[in-house]
């Protein structure tokens, strides 16, 4: 059965790392998987769809950590949340450092 999230989802993904097509192809050949140029336009245009291998790789090279959500798989009313490797380290730190969360609430006017 066709999930037809898959497509959006990985363009959306490939952008948000600026990545083109052809540097996925790269990595995707990197890893074994040779896989032409066409093909992944072919995936992102929903006429075809990679296979589950193929989409954890996928997955892995666009960090998408949250997979089931990230196609729609759980429901879920908001996009899917897209971060920077920055933005991961910040909330990591956030996590790490509890004596200075209220300080950054605070400087954030969070409640």
């Amino acid at each position: 059965m066709k999930n037809q999230n898959i497509a959006k989802v990985l363009k959306a993904y490939r952008k948000h790392n600026k990545l083109s097509v052809n540097e996925v192809a790269a990595r995707l050949e990197q890893r074994s998987v040779p896989v032409a140029p066409k093909t992944i336009y072919g995936w992102e245009s929903g006429q075809t769809q990679p296979d589950a291998d193929t989409l954890l790789l996928l997955c892995d090279i666009y960090q998408i950590n949250d997979i089931l959500n990230a196609f729609g798989y759980l429901k879920d009313d908001t996009e899917p949340l897209m971060l920077t490797a920055f933005e991961k380290q910040l909330i990591m730190k956030y996590r790490n450092t509890p004596d200075m969360q209220n300080a950054v609430n605070k400087l954030l006017d969070l409640p």
